[in-house]
């Protein structure tokens, strides 16, 4: 499997995952939505990685990302990584932005200080600057 293929998310998540699907797993008439969230559950399993980034100031997966929009001269901080995961865990109040988002793919592999273009949604293209990166740590 390659870093492509696989979804970051905290240690706390990854733990809260399995923990469900242990529950889910032990009912003796689990109901056809229980077996559904059962499936996405392992395969969510099979796929994830919770793994220690390294501090290198490379944006990937795993990483909390603060940038400047050059056009807005505006920052923002955010975690680069599965919105969907990662709002299992309640307590982490960061923004989520996916890797496969306009701004996560023009970002993954970014360092500091490079600045990279995007077009958002609105379909105006934008200019960001990575100003840190460093390992979430939620």
């Amino acid at each position: 499997m390659t870093a492509s293929e696989t979804t970051w998310v905290p240690p706390s998540v990854l733990e809260r995952m399995t923990e469900e699907l242990t529950a889910l797993s032990a009912q003796l008439a689990p109901t056809p939505e229980t077996s559904k969230r059962i499936r996405a559950l392992r395969e969510a399993l099979r796929t994830t990685d919770a793994a220690d980034k390294p501090n290198d100031g490379l944006v990937e997966p795993g990483m909390l990302v603060s940038v400047l929009f050059t056009n807005a001269a505006r920052t923002s901080t955010f975690l680069l990584g599965s919105r969907e995961l990662i709002s299992l865990e309640p307590s982490i109040a960061v923004d989520v932005y996916s890797p496969s988002s306009p701004l996560g793919q023009a970002l993954n592999g970014a360092r500091v200080g490079d600045t990279v273009n995007f077009t958002p949604p609105s379909g105006i293209e934008t200019k960001v600057r990575v100003i840190s990166v460093e390992p979430f740590s939620g």
